[in-house]
C-alpha cells in the first residue's frame, strides 16, 4: 500500500511538472500574407496567365451569344410591323429564351471561372502550407496567423514576427520589395447582357 501511495505520489509530481514547464514555455506567434506571398511565387504568373486564357474563352462564348441575340433582336424590330401575329409572337418567345440563355451562361460562366482559379490555385497553396510548417518548426513558431483579408487574423505584430520572406527563401525565391498584390481574377462577364435599347418589348394588341 506504501508503495502504491509513494508511485501515486510521484506520477503526480511530475504531472504537475510537466504542466508547470508548459505553462513557463514561449509562446512565439509569427505571421505571413499569404497573398504577398504567392504573388512573389513563379508559379503566380503561370497561374494568372492560366486564369486569362480561360475567361477569354468564357468571354468569347459569351460575346458569340449576345452577338446572336443583336441579330435577331434587330431583324425582330425591323420586320416585325409585316409579321402576322402568329410569326410576331413565336420569335417574341424566342428572342425572350435568347435573352434567359445569355442570363444563366454568365452565371455559370462566373461559378466556373472561380473554380478554375480554385484548381490552379490549389498546387501552389499546399506548397505553401508545407513550407510555412517547416518555417515554423525551424524558427520555433508556436502559431502563424494570415495577416491579409478585409477582416484580418492579425490586428498587430512586430515586423520580426512576420514570416513571409522566409517562406520565400525556403521555396527558394528571392522576396521582392512589391507591396501584396492578389493574383487577379480576370473578368469573364464585361459584356452586359441585354442593354436597355435592345430589349425586346411584349407585344401589346391594339
Amino acid at each position: 500500500m506504501n508503495k502504491f501511495r509513494l508511485a501515486l505520489i510521484a506520477a503526480v509530481f511530475t504531472l504537475a511538472s510537466s504542466s508547470a514547464a508548459l505553462a513557463q514555455a514561449p509562446l512565439k506567434i509569427g505571421y505571413t500574407s499569404v497573398e504577398y506571398v504567392l504573388s512573389q511565387m513563379p508559379e503566380s504568373k503561370q497561374i494568372e496567365s492560366d486564369l486569362k486564357a480561360y475567361s477569354s474563352q468564357l468571354e468569347a462564348q459569351l460575346k458569340s451569344k449576345y452577338s446572336d441575340y443583336q441579330a435577331k433582336a434587330e431583324a425582330y424590330q425591323k420586320g416585325a410591323s409585316t409579321m402576322t401575329e402568329v410569326v410576331r409572337a413565336d420569335k417574341e418567345k424566342e428572342l425572350t429564351g435568347l435573352q434567359t440563355s445569355i442570363q444563366e451562361f454568365q452565371r455559370s460562366a462566373d461559378q466556373s471561372l472561380q473554380q478554375k482559379q480554385q484548381t490552379l490555385l490549389k498546387p501552389a497553396l499546399d506548397k505553401l502550407q508545407k513550407t510555412i510548417d517547416v518555417v515554423a518548426e525551424e524558427n520555433g513558431y508556436t502559431y502563424v496567423l494570415n495577416s491579409d483579408g478585409a477582416s484580418p487574423v492579425l490586428l498587430h505584430g512586430p515586423k520580426e514576427g512576420d514570416i513571409s520572406d522566409l517562406v520565400l527563401k525556403k521555396m527558394g525565391v528571392t522576396p521582392g520589395a512589391a507591396a501584396a498584390a492578389k493574383v487577379a481574377t480576370p473578368a469573364a462577364t464585361a459584356t452586359p447582357v441585354v442593354p436597355a435599347s435592345t430589349k425586346t418589348k411584349t407585344k401589346t394588341k391594339k
